[in-house]
């Protein structure tokens, strides 16, 4: 009994752990794929993406999932696939996090502070 009770918190405590990284890692990729968008001659290294989720022990497919999430909000459901309503509302958080640094940056800053804090996952296009 009391190892089950053990178990229990031990889930519980580690339950927010994921969501709080797996919030990280869909905050990164929604600004890799912004800086894309936003910032001339930049590309994203998809692959880098996926190394970083499974560094972070997310399951396997969460990169696809992700951008199909951020694709389906992004362009009110006519491309990509609505996520779990749990990734939704963190897709939803990460794009008022990044709009609200953007608007506080202004554009041009907020794409070079990427280029430093998104090394590795988002490069110059040649």
């Amino acid at each position: 009994m009391r190892y089950g009770v053990l178990m229990i918190g031990l889930l519980a405590l580690a339950a927010p752990a994921q969501a709080e990284s797996r919030l990280t890692y869909v905050t990164m990729v929604l600004q890799a794929f912004a800086a894309k968008v936003e910032c001339p001659g930049t590309n994203i290294v998809y692959q880098d993406l996926v190394q970083k989720a499974q560094e972070m022990q997310l399951p396997d497919g969460t990169t696809e999932k992700v951008r199909k999430a951020i694709a389906y909000m992004h362009t009110g459901g006519k491309m990509g696939e609505p996520g779990d309503d749990q990734l939704m509302m963190e897709v939803a958080i990460a794009t008022k996090s990044t709009d609200v640094d953007q608007q506080h940056l202004g554009m041009a800053a907020w794409c070079e502070t990427q280029k430093t804090k998104l090394a590795g996952f988002i490069r110059t296009a040649n």
